[in-house]
Formats: C-alpha cells, sequence, structure tokens
C-alpha cells in the first residue's frame, strides 16, 4: 500500500514531528519521521493493516540512518549496514500476503552489535585488525531472530574489543566506526560498550537493537541513552559466535525504548548451547524468563532500596522515582548493600585469564582472510597500526597476554570465588530482607567524550553484582537530570528476567519517565558558569 496524503498528514502532525524543529532533520521523508519512537507493537499494527509495508519501514529507517546517522549529528552508531535488508523485507511483505506472519518481530528491522556473527556482513569488534572477518554465519541468537520473522537491518558501532583493551579507553570508539556520539548530547560519551546500539535505538534507527555484556555494557548505555536495557542470566541466551572477553560473564541482550519491546526481542533471543535446551527443566526456565503481563504490578511487592553516594541532581530524580514506586503501591524497604572489597580484584583477574584463551577460540574459527590468531597476534597487529593506538593504548591486553588463560591453575579457583561472593551478596540481601527485587541508580550520566584523557565518567555503578554472579539486570529510564539520562535498575535473582520485567513495566506506565532525545549539541550547563558579574 502506497503512503498516502492523509497518513503523510497524520505523521507531519504527529508529536514525533516536532524532530524536525532540527536543522537536518528536514531531509528526512514524513514516513522517516513517523516511525520516530514508534514501538513493535505500533509497527506490527500498521503493518497488519497494510498502512505500511515491510520494505518501507526498513527504507525509512536506512533513511534516518542517512541522516542522523551518516550526516546530521553524525551519531556514527551504525557500523555497517546488510546488503541483503530491503530483499529480507521484501521476502516479509510476500510472506505477510500469503498469510503466513507470525511473532511480534515479524517484519521488524533490528539492529545488532558487530561484535555478534551474522552471515552478510564482517564481524569486526570495532578493530581492524578484524576487518575482513566475513564469518558468512549467523550466530545462533541471530538466527533465531530470523526464525522470529525479524530483518536484520545492520551491525552497530561499539568500544573496541567491547572495552576490553585498555585502562584509559574511550567509550563508544573504534578504529573501524570511530566515536559514537549520544543523542542527547553530542559532546557526551554514549558509555559503551554497546554504545552504538544505545544511540541508534534512542534515535529510532530500528526498532530495537542487540547489545552485549560483560560487566555494565548493555546497562550503562541503555542508562546513558535513554532506553531499556536488560542484561538476561548467563546462559539465558547463546554465546557461540560471539566476538568473546568472559564465558563466566559474556551475554546479548536486548536494547529497546519500551519494556515491552525489550520483552519481545528477548523473547526471540532465549535460547541456550547447552544439550538440555529441550529439557522440561529448560521449559520451566524459559517460562520464568517470560512475563505475564497480567501480573505487572507494583502493589504490594516489596522492593530493596539501594542508596549509593551520587551527584545531587541525580539523587533528587533518583527520590522522585522512588516516589512513583511507593505511590504505585510498592512496600520499600531500605537494604545495604556492595561488593565485597576483593570481588573488583577477582572479577578483573579472571576477565584478563578468560580473554587470553576465549578470543583465541573464536579466532581459531574465523575465515583465513583474518590473519590474527591469538590475542599476541592482536597486540601485534595494533602496534604496526597507528590507527589503532591513536587515543589510547592496550595495556589490558598486555596484561592478560601475561597470563596463563584458562589453563592457570588459579583459573578455576577464581572463577568460583568471583562467583560465589557476588551471588552470595545478591542472595543474602534479597532473602533476609523478603524482597522481590532490588532498584539502585544503573550508573551515573554522560561525561564528555575525552580523547586526550579518555573516559571521566564518576558516580555509581549498579552492574558489578549481577554481572558477575551471572544474575538479570534490567534498567528503565528514570527521567533526564541536566538535561541527561539516567536509568533504574532492577535487579533480581537468577531466572528471574519475567518478574523484572514485569515490574520495569509497571513502573515505566506509572512513570512515563523517557524523554525522546533532541540531537543538541551540548547540554544547558546552567547559570553561573561564566563566573559572577
Amino acid at each position: 500500500m502506497r503512503y498516502g496524503l492523509a497518513a503523510i498528514a497524520m505523521a507531519l502532525a504527529a508529536p514525533a514531528a516536532a524532530e524536525t524543529r532540527n536543522f537536518f532533520l528536514t531531509e528526512l521523508s514524513p514516513l522517516a519521521i513517523e516511525v520516530s519512537e514508534k514501538s513493535v507493537e505500533q509497527l506490527q499494527a500498521m503493518l497488519a493493516s497494510g498502512r505500511i509495508t515491510s520494505a518501507q519501514l526498513t527504507q525509512a529507517y536506512l533513511d534516518r540512518i542517512r541522516v542522523l546517522d551518516r550526516a546530521g549529528p553524525k551519531l556514527r552508531s551504525v557500523i555497517a549496514l546488510n546488503p541483503q535488508a530491503m530483499a529480507q523485507a521484501r521476502r516479509a511483505d510476500r510472506n505477510r500476503q500469503l498469510g503466513i506472519a507470525e511473532g511480534p518481530l515479524f517484519g521488524i528491522p533490528v539492529l545488532v552489535k558487530d561484535n555478534i556473527d551474522t552471515a552478510e556482513n564482517a564481524t569486526t569488534a570495532g578493530s581492524l585488525a578484524l576487518k575482513d572477518n566475513f564469518p558468512k554465519r549467523d550466530a545462533p541468537l541471530v538466527a533465531r531472530l530470523r526464525a522470529a520473522g525479524a530483518i536484520i537491518l545492520g551491525k552497530t558501532n561499539l568500544s573496541e574489543w567491547a572495552n576490553i583493551r585498555d585502562s584509559d579507553s574511550m567509550s563508544g570508539w573504534s578504529a573501524v566506526g570511530g566515536l559514537v556520539r549520544n543523542p542527547y548530547a553530542l559532546d557526551r560519551s554514549a558509555c559503551g560498550s554497546s554504545s552504538g546500539t544505545g544511540a541508534a535505538i534512542a534515535a529510532s534507527l530500528a526498532a530495537v537493537g542487540v547489545g552485549t555484556e560483560t560487566d555494565g555494557s548493555i546497562v550503562c548505555p541503555s542508562s546513558m541513552t535513554g532506553l531499556v536495557g536488560l542484561k538476561p542470566t548467563l546462559g539465558a541466551v547463546s554465546r557461540t559466535h560471539v566476538v568473546p572477553i568472559s564465558s563466566s560473564q559474556d551475554t546479548a541482550g536486548p536494547m529497546a525504548r519500551s519494556v515491552r519491546d525489550a520483552a519481545a526481542l528477548f523473547a526471540a533471543m532465549i535460547g541456550s548451547d547447552s544439550a538440555d535446551a529441550a529439557t522440561a527443566d529448560a521449559d520451566a526456565r524459559r517460562a520464568a524468563l517470560t512475563p505475564d503481563w497480567r501480573r505487572a504490578s507494583l502493589k504490594g511487592v516489596r522492593i530493596g532500596v539501594v542508596r549509593p553516594e551520587m551527584r545531587a541532581g541525580l539523587a533528587a530524580l533518583y527520590d522522585a522515582q522512588l516516589a512513583v514506586l511507593r505511590n504505585a503501591g510498592a512496600e520499600l524497604v531500605e537494604v545495604k548493600l556492595a561488593p565485597p572489597p576483593t570481588l573488583r580484584g577477582l572479577e578483573f583477574k579472571l576477565l584478563q585469564m578468560e580473554l587470553k584463551s576465549d578470543l583465541a577460540a573464536y579466532l581459531a574459527t574465523t575465515p583465513s582472510s583474518v590473519k590474527v590468531r591469538t590475542l599476541a597476534d592482536v597486540i601485534a597487529f595494533n602496534r604496526g597500526s597507528p590507527a589503532e593506538l591513536a587515543y589510547f593504548g592496550q595495556s589490558i591486553f598486555e596484561m592478560a597476554e601475561k597470563t596463563g588463560g584458562t589453563a592457570d591453575p588459579a583459573y578455576a579457583k577464581t572463577r568460583d570465588d568471583a562467583r560465589r561472593l557476588a551471588a552470595e551478596t545478591l542472595d543474602t540481601v534479597l532473602t533476609r530482607n523478603r524482597i522481590a527485587v532490588l532498584v539502585a541508580p544503573t550508573t551515573g550520566t554522560a561525561w564528555l567524550s575525552d580523547p586526550v584523557h579518555g573516559d571521566q565518567g564518576s558516580g555509581p555503578s549498579a552492574s558489578q553484582l549481577p554481572a558477575v554472579a551471572g544474575y538479570p539486570h534490567l534498567t528503565v529510564p528514570m527521567g533526564l537530570t541536566s538535561g541527561l539520562p539516567a536509568g533504574l535498575s532492577f535487579i533480581g535473582a537468577k531466572w528471574s528476567e519475567g518478574r523484572l520485567l514485569e515490574l520495569g513495566h509497571a513502573y515505566e506506565q506509572a512513570s512515563r519517565a523517557r524523554v525522546a532525545p533532541q540531537y543538541r549539541p551540548t547540554v544547558d550547563a546552567g547559570p553561573g558558569v561564566e563566573g559572577a558579574r
């Protein structure tokens, strides 16, 4: 069905048309304007009614990428487009006409982080060492998305090597893709390592996107770009054919503009690599991962409140959102939650050992066009590539290379001690206080991107304990402070994703806190910056 004059008028009158106040958005077509901020459910309604086709929807997102990512604010969030995306969209349209369109993601364009293998594009992890890594295969999680009818629109930029290369790194930068810019303030960081997915989905360059996390790499960019992000329980989503850091902590997860969209994407991704995937236990586990929206209420729910040190503006925003939870009927319980003092060191040691071995295992599966086969090869490549070391070094790579990898006699104990300490800390607080979930500020707000000094972030972080324990962690937008987004974390027990999504949705509906980005050059710092007169 062609995009008619009535629909154009409706699009131009819609709230999303406020984007046209930005000069670079005047280049967008009416349909590319209308898809801004549209949920998966809304897009499916448009597709089902014949108001648009998947091909038109895909083209609308491609137009937004051209105007917002490649020009205009130059978000640099999309590292590569799928050359087969339009063909896949037209195939989806034919199947819809034949009546075989099924599932919430059918015909919906999705962006995937560029450390996850897809059949049509290179998987670079942002590194020039992998620019010729065309694996011609789908990671199992991507195959599951395709089976659910999703269109793989392209790959998103990221903090190179998922931010594990150097202690002075600049989040959101890769040698292949450049520096991702935050659509709320273009001079600010989009965090990392899933910075490209965060910026792209915030800017409605696709309906939903896939990120990955080892510790904070889904929830931090989601928080700083006004998104919902879910770091699942370890093992809920396959890690095969994903460029690794740590087999003990790595996982892919959904990033979206609403909890229901994140849940729809997550449902399509669920599936481990283990042989027990078809057992009754796995079926029960899937049920625990799936939200029951009829239970999406905060009334009578005991919620543990964590109060880390934070800046005054974030603290005020957090207090306001706690009031939202309380007014919606939740029972708030103040709790103390702090990682054991030894956990940071154990985690860092573990990540170094696993990086050395796990990366070599992945590289061994890449095509002959990839010349690096070990971490040592990558280190040597970087030393011979000025573009790689232009802004920061590779100190963590070099430390990891000096370890014995997972063959180190200390490896198993380090892994087990780290996971036990993190899990016991969370389990004790959850059970002792009889609470369903913990809430905390996800992290601080976005800092200025700084190629000279690297990341300059400050403030709280809720990511470490669930990351090391392998427990689920959901962040939901809680509004803006000083013009920058912040997220509210929901942390629960292992395999409690369904409940986290229910409670996150209930909070989201009560707060309505998310604000769409306006692509401002910077934030308004307020009066007094220039000094007294």
